[in-house]
């Protein structure tokens, strides 16, 4: 059950993700693109605060230089930009096409990792990502002759695309920050027993959410955000709750614990479920119509995800001489000579 638990947590974390076009497209003609980011974040604050104090305090007090760097580029990739982008897109594309362009994410989060992490992939890892790859292109329609993205909606297209690039941009940076964490720097800084404690995924996702509310607040004043949000309806304001506690709060703590159990390769591979979500949610409360194409387009999505829960995760020779504890006990006993 255990090697199961990072995918099961990626999984948890792009379902909810995946409702963000839907939750979005409630306010995204009503409110400013930062009102909307700022307001959300503003109820995951509100959410998370109660049960996080003290391991926050904690978090804040171990953190250096080079962690803050790392929160901030998460914050402003994968809060910060990805919504902004995302918002303005769907003022001119549909929360359906919207939804399946997020699918851009497993491919350039696959070829980030095997570029910048260097990441190694398996048979079943490579099949499952071209799986899920394969599908979203299939739900879009782009593997069927005379199929092509609507030209009325290229420019709001091109944006989600952007908020795509930098939800993999976020993928990739979360997992450095991972390895960095458990680098020799890291095991020598603390305690006796020679291993850092990982930080709390709740405590991450709360600090990060602080960091892109800081970024939102600005721009957000300019929107004229009080008057806006005095005017919209109760619908409206449960899209922000939802937004804000589930597709913010609980998506990136699940987000947080899969990844430091996974690889970026195998993340890019459950990033599929943001679209096929945003599919199923799109037929069953916009009354948008979904075929066979969407369908198969859904079933390849979920069968690269099981190729990629299959994989076995590469074994870890801890005894190699390139293993950060060995590396620790040989400066030990090195010191101690």
């Amino acid at each position: 059950m255990k090697p199961l638990k990072g995918p099961l947590y990626l999984f948890c974390a792009f379902t909810l993700a995946g409702t963000s076009v839907l939750s979005a497209q409630f306010v995204s003609e009503k409110l400013g693109v930062f009102t909307i980011t700022c307001a959300s974040l503003f109820f995951a604050l509100v959410f998370l605060l109660p049960f996080c104090r003290g391991i926050l305090l904690s978090a804040v007090r171990s953190l250096t230089g080079k962690d803050l760097i790392f929160l901030f580029l998460q914050a402003l990739f994968g809060m910060f930009l990805f919504r902004m982008f995302l918002i303005m897109g769907l003022l001119h594309t549909s929360a359906g096409e919207a939804g399946i362009l997020t699918g851009a994410t497993p491919a350039i989060t696959a070829i980030l990792a095997c570029f910048f992490l260097k990441e190694h992939s398996d048979f079943k890892k490579l099949l499952g990502v071209f799986s899920t790859v394969s599908g979203v292109l299939l739900l879009q329609g782009l593997l069927l002759p005379g199929n092509h993205f609507s030209a009325d909606h290229f420019a709001g297209n091109l944006l989600v695309l952007c908020a795509a690039s930098c939800e993999s941009i976020f993928n990739i940076i979360s997992r450095f920050f991972v390895r960095e964490s458990s680098s020799i720097e890291s095991f020598v800084e603390e305690s006796p027993s020679g291993e850092r404690n990982p930080m709390n995924p709740m405590a991450q996702t709360t600090i990060v959410s602080m960091i892109a509310m800081i970024l939102c607040l600005i721009p957000a004043s300019l929107e004229h955000p009080f008057q806006l949000l005095s005017q919209i309806g109760i619908k409206e304001w449960l899209a922000l709750l939802w937004y804000g506690v589930f597709v913010t709060a609980l998506a990136f703590i699940f987000w947080y614990a899969g990844i430091k159990r996974c690889s970026a390769i195998t993340a890019a591979a459950f990033s599929g479920m943001m679209p096929f979500t945003a599919l199923i949610l799109s037929v069953l409360l916009l009354g948008e119509t979904a075929g066979i194409r969407q369908w198969s387009g859904g079933f390849l999505v979920i069968a690269g995800i099981i190729l990629i829960g299959i994989s076995r995760p590469p074994r870890v020779n801890l005894e190699s001489s390139n293993s950060p504890k060995v590396t620790l006990k040989k400066i030990k006993d090195g010191a101690k000579l």
